[in-house]
């Protein structure tokens, strides 16, 4: 296990956020980490997401999308927040970025799905395959985890 950066980045390649985590393994194109989260409390459809929060987050350099799994200090789950943007770009050792797209997706952990910032994304200046690829993304994103609570999936 190592030490690994994560930038978040606007569409225009400006640094909006930056945090530390720590590297658990590569799976192919799938970097996975583990983080505490370090952001102001949110509610996220009734859930309330703290300071220090244990995040097992996965990155992928080839796909459109990052997931946070998210659980309570106490270890309790209380969802995913997939991340719909650009694949992950690794800058440097222990450096990888990506570009987000605004658009996000939260899943409960009952498996009910709320897609967040619509409209942020929809003010974005994209190409149309960028936007293309993000819609893209967040549809396999929902089927995944669709079929992930489908007791006959």
């Amino acid at each position: 296990m190592s030490d690994i950066t994560v930038i978040k980045r606007s569409l225009q390649g400006e640094e909006i956020w930056r945090y530390s985590g720590t590297l658990t393994r590569r799976e192919g194109a799938a970097i996975y980490l583990e983080a505490p989260f370090n952001g102001k409390e949110v509610e996220l459809m009734g859930v309330t997401v703290r300071r220090g929060d244990p995040f097992v987050e996965v990155y992928y350099t080839d796909r459109w999308y990052n997931i946070f799994e998210i659980r309570g200090k106490d270890g309790l789950l209380k969802g995913w927040y997939c991340n719909i943007g650009k694949p992950a770009v690794e800058e440097g050792e222990g450096v990888i970025s990506y570009v987000d797209l605004a658009l996000d997706l939260w899943v409960a952990a009952d498996g009910a799905q709320t897609v967040l910032d619509e409209e942020e994304f929809a003010a974005l200046d994209l190409e149309a395959e960028t936007r293309a690829q993000a819609l893209s993304a967040l549809a396999e994103l929902q089927e995944i985890f669709r079929k992930k609570f489908d007791p006959g999936g």
